[in-house]
């Protein structure tokens, strides 16, 4: 082989939005509204929640898992995305895209796992209330928690080490706004077949197991509702259910339509796979507080509580 070939190259070159770079400064404005508004949400979630008593139930602090993982998952992506966006910065460190490749997937692995966990919540408060507070203790939801983030560090893990593996690269340029793993993979010169079976089992085992646990947990708490003789208890029941799958539905739809196109879709135009690529990561953690806010009474009337309250202090 040639000597010239066989160098580790040190850094990529993150194109961005593959034809549309010079929009590029535009762009940059939604993603940057939607990384705020993502922060700023999800603080509001985490902070009524800690503030208000009558909310330290398991619902709640998985809630707040879920918004503590939508802001470290927003700040992986967007941060990156800005400073090619707006700065310019196509450049990054082989083993920074590898650490950002890792955090990316690992994150995402583990919002699937909460989204499971409040599915299973929602199925024991429903079907098995009597035995909800002493089924889902806090020492419990924490375990549950734990449990989901070795899942999805032991499963991406693996991820990184196998693309150290690849040393022989002729191309540096990824045609992605991130370090994701399939496009990572896609610029190495050595035989890259673990990694995309390996990529592909993962992302599958993930889908199907986790979407598998929460049909089923829903295909229980709808038999439960029906067989309920009251129409205002139905209604609480499904009202209390319709937040989480509003979140589902965010979630695993933009997420199945990139891993489909990223492997299947050969007439999708790249620029249109990158762009669903990034609302997948950035447009669930920007919509999740809001659908909790607005579908969880709870929540909302805490929420105006604050900011009545807040507006009376400043009156004075």
């Amino acid at each position: 082989m040639d000597g010239n070939a066989t160098h580790h190259i040190a850094s990529f070159f993150l194109v961005g939005i593959p034809g549309l770079e010079s929009f590029h400064c535009w762009i940059g404005i939604p993603i940057c509204l939607l990384f705020v508004l993502t922060l700023l949400g999800n603080s509001i979630i985490i902070t009524t929640v800690k503030l208000e008593p009558s909310l330290h139930q398991p619902m709640y602090f998985f809630l707040c898992m879920l918004a503590m993982n939508d802001m470290c998952l927003t700040c992986s992506a967007a941060l990156q995305m800005l400073a090619i966006f707006w700065f310019g910065a196509h450049w990054i460190n082989f083993d920074a895209c590898l650490t950002q490749m890792f955090f990316i997937h690992t994150l995402c692995i583990m919002e699937s796992a909460i989204l499971v966990a409040m599915a299973f919540d929602r199925f024991v408060a429903i079907c098995l209330p009597l035995s909800y507070a002493s089924t889902l203790t806090t020492p419990m939801v924490i375990k549950i928690g734990l449990v989901g983030l070795s899942r999805a560090t032991l499963m991406i893990m693996p991820c990184p080490l196998f693309i150290k593996r690849l040393l022989y690269y002729t191309k540096y340029v990824i045609h992605h706004a991130y370090c994701e793993h399939m496009a990572v993979v896609k610029v190495a010169s050595a035989n890259t077949y673990v990694n995309r079976i390996y990529g592909i089992l993962v992302a599958l085992s993930v889908a199907v197991f986790d979407l598998g646990l929460i049909g089923t947990s829903y295909i229980k708490i709808l038999q439960a509702v029906f067989r309920l003789s009251s129409q205002r208890a139905r209604s609480k029941a499904l009202g209390t259910c319709a937040a989480h799958v509003c979140t589902i539905l965010a979630f695993y739809t933009p997420a199945l339509f990139s891993f489909l196109t990223h492997r299947f879709g050969k007439n999708v135009p790249a620029s249109v796979h990158i762009i669903f690529a990034i609302l997948y990561l950035l447009v669930p953690p920007t919509v999740n507080p809001l659908v909790y806010g607005v579908k969880t009474k709870e929540i909302r009337d805490r929420v105006v509580g604050l900011l009545l309250l807040k507006k009376k202090i400043s009156e004075y």
